[in-house]
């Protein structure tokens, strides 16, 4: 990232309407994701609190399953997207297949270990004794969709790798439509209650597995590149997650140790650091959006050996953070008081978040540059250096958050502290751009 800036007018508009074109579906593809759970909350909700509570249990256990795995997105698009940039479309869609293979088997592995102890898993979550008998219900037959959940983060990594992230949102959109009319069909025109809407979450998956599956087979047909399971092909794509993998769970962890040292800070601090970690969740999905835009063209111009082309593009997506950083961190300063009403009435929740929130506004620049550059290395292939850079922020963010309760530090200080790990991975991920290391050209790394 070092030799050249963009030269051109022509260069940056050329670049500024491929970030457009797969930035902005990409967004509606993102925030789509979580309205399913919405859906569900709102619908079981009138069923009882009891009901809502094992909704809630077995939602967040779900949720945390199919995070881990977000990798099979990640790793399938640099993976394509490379080969798309080779002009080697039959191989980006094999790349793909294996992508997706891998989902199916590992959705397979989530079932046969959800299934049996499902009640553990619940009772690990402290649901209470009310709850538990529907979370264990909801949790157990929600369970049978993993695979299509996972099928579908792959096939969507398949399409972003060959530049498309319109398809993903109309599946996104439709598999929500579906997911709702069906929850209220069965949880009330059928009578099922809480299974109903487990049931309903099933098929809406399964139907939007089977989107993508249609989409990805005829294009396999069209190029003439196999569907059967290649087990090197698998084998690959696995390795290819591990990185990755590491550093989702550094990243979760990070967020599980910011939610419990709230916690020991007192009720108004917990419930106002809920607040703000939905909001800050979010403004990620906007800046996430401009990063999967980067996974896919930087992918593509490095499968092209147009090292160059990708440094150039990296600049120009820098910029693009920092601006989106920078409005959206306004935006927070100017809504925070219209914002704080709408999840609580208490003031001592309300004060507790405001200048908490300042902070959160003050490091959006940060997060847009870390978004992005976390997206240029994904498209890089670079996993293993993804893996080391997220474990050096957990081990810098760790003793900076526990000390927050022990120095007395409250939430703005927690968020501080937030804000540091941000900081660090910004170093990381700049350190590695500015070294140029990332830039490995051809259809594979």
């Amino acid at each position: 990232m070092t030799q050249a800036p963009v030269r051109s007018r022509t260069d940056r508009r050329r670049h500024d309407r491929e970030i457009i074109a797969l930035a902005v579906p990409a967004f509606g593809a993102l925030v789509a994701e979580p309205l399913f759970v919405m859906a569900d909350s709102a619908i079981v909700g009138h069923l009882g609190t009891a009901q809502l509570a094992g909704l809630g249990v077995a939602s967040a256990l779900l949720t945390t399953a199919v995070s881990v795995f977000v990798f099979l997105a990640y790793a399938t698009t640099a993976a394509v997207s490379r080969r798309v940039g080779a002009d080697d479309l039959p191989a980006a869609i094999r790349q793909g297949m294996d992508g997706i293979w891998l989902a199916l088997l590992l959705g397979a592995a989530v079932i046969a270990a959800v299934l049996p102890t499902a009640p553990s898993l619940v009772e690990l979550f402290g649901a209470s004794d009310t709850a538990a008998p529907y979370a264990t219900t909801y949790l157990r037959i929600s369970s049978l969709g993993i695979p299509a959940m996972l099928i579908v983060l792959a096939a969507t990594g398949v399409l972003r790798g060959l530049q498309d992230t319109r398809t993903p949102l109309y599946v996104a959109i439709g598999g929500f439509l579906a997911n709702a009319v069906l929850n209220v069909a069965l949880v009330y025109g059928a009578g099922l209650g809480i299974a109903g809407s487990a049931w309903g979450t099933v098929i809406a998956q399964a139907g939007m597995a089977a989107v993508y599956l249609t989409v990805v087979v005829r294009g396999a047909r069209e190029h003439g590149a196999s569907l059967r399971p290649d087990a090197a092909g698998i084998r690959a794509s696995a390795q290819a997650g591990v990185p990755l993998l590491v550093r989702t769970l550094s990243l979760r962890a990070i967020l599980m140790i910011a939610t419990a040292v709230a916690a020991r800070l007192g009720d108004a601090d917990i419930a106002a650091h809920q607040i703000i970690l939905s909001l800050w969740s979010l403004l990620a999905f906007a800046l996430d959006a401009i990063a999967i835009a980067g996974q896919a063209i930087i992918g593509r111009y490095l499968g092209a050996g147009d090292a160059q082309g990708a440094r150039n593009v990296c600049r120009r997506m820098v910029d693009w953070g920092v601006g989106v950083g920078v409005v959206l961190g306004v935006l927070v300063v100017i809504t925070r008081p219209a914002f704080l009403p709408l999840f609580t009435g208490d003031p001592a929740v309300k004060d507790t978040a405001l200048p908490a929130l300042v902070i959160v506004a003050l490091s959006q620049p940060i997060c847009g540059v870390v978004f992005v550059l976390d997206g240029v290395l994904m498209g890089a292939g670079d996993g293993p250096y993804l893996a080391w850079a997220m474990l050096i922020t957990l081990a810098v963010f760790t003793p900076a958050a526990l000390l927050v309760p022990e120095f007395g530090g409250g939430l703005t200080a927690l968020w501080a502290a937030m804000t540091l790990m941000m900081a660090v991975r910004l170093v990381t991920l700049w350190v590695r751009t500015r070294s140029g290391r990332w830039v490995v050209t051809g259809a594979t790394r």
